[in-house]
């Protein structure tokens, strides 16, 4: 490019703070819609189909499935708890501040802290019951919707992994990330339902949301990495207005 030319208009003018907004304005409203829709009484079909589906027909009290798979779902919903979770934020934030990565460690702790936070609101007003179709597997407190496990696991493990793969320079290393990243978040989600303690709509609106907030703080990342690029004195390259 001549020393003389405009800088490109999408450097300029760079989309991603657009697509920052737009997720998160989407988390929002999907959450606030199902909540309401639920809020008001409506229950999904598919709810009650698939939680039968997790029990003998004979007896409810005995989960569909080999003995030890009740064992490895409790090992894997363990991942999803505020305690691991909040572990896998600490742990990661120490990397970053050790690493000197200040601006990936301030994203990791607003999107991570802020998205748990709305998750934790939206269970209050809401106010969902917990399933009574089947017996529960493990001990509960909180309402149903959405999953905490679900929305959170999808919020920490998802904003995580999508903020690092932008300071990773190897492709498989990103895509190697982004695969467990699903995994865990798949297979917490689904663990909740057959443990019978989460109606699946519950699972799948914290996965929407959890997965949405986690691309709003990526883009917002994105173009905050952008804008500092390009703000950044480059010999030769008219600074951007």
């Amino acid at each position: 490019m001549p020393e003389s030319a405009p800088l490109p208009e999408d450097i300029r003018h760079p989309p991603w703070l657009y697509y920052a907004a737009g997720a998160l304005a989407l988390a929002v409203l999907t959450i606030v819609l199902l909540g309401a829709t639920i809020a008001r009484g409506h229950q999904f079909a598919f709810d009650r189909a698939i939680m039968l589906a997790m029990r003998e027909p004979e007896n409810m009290r005995v989960p569909e499935g080999p003995v030890w798979l009740k064992q490895v779902m409790l090992d894997v919903t363990a991942l999803g708890g505020e305690t691991v979770l909040t572990l896998i934020v600490i742990v990661t934030a120490g990397f970053l501040a050790l690493r000197r990565h200040w601006l990936t460690f301030w994203l990791v702790l607003a999107g991570t802290i802020s998205g748990s936070w709305a998750v934790g609101l939206v269970k209050t007003i809401v106010g969902r019951p917990r399933p009574a179709l089947i017996d529960h597997l493990v001990e509960v407190w909180s309402a149903s919707f959405p999953s905490g496990h679900a929305a959170n696991s999808a919020i920490i493990y998802l904003t995580v992994t999508l903020l690092l793969m932008q300071i990773v320079e190897s492709r498989a290393a990103r895509w190697y990330m982004i695969a467990v990243a699903m995994l865990l978040v798949t297979a917490i989600g689904v663990s909740r339902v057959y443990l019978g303690v989460h109606w699946p709509s519950d699972v799948l609106a914290g996965w929407s949301f959890g997965t949405l907030w986690a691309l709003g703080w990526w883009s917002f990342g994105s173009w905050l990495r952008l804008r500092r690029l390009a703000l950044t004195p480059v010999p030769g390259v008219p600074a951007l207005p």
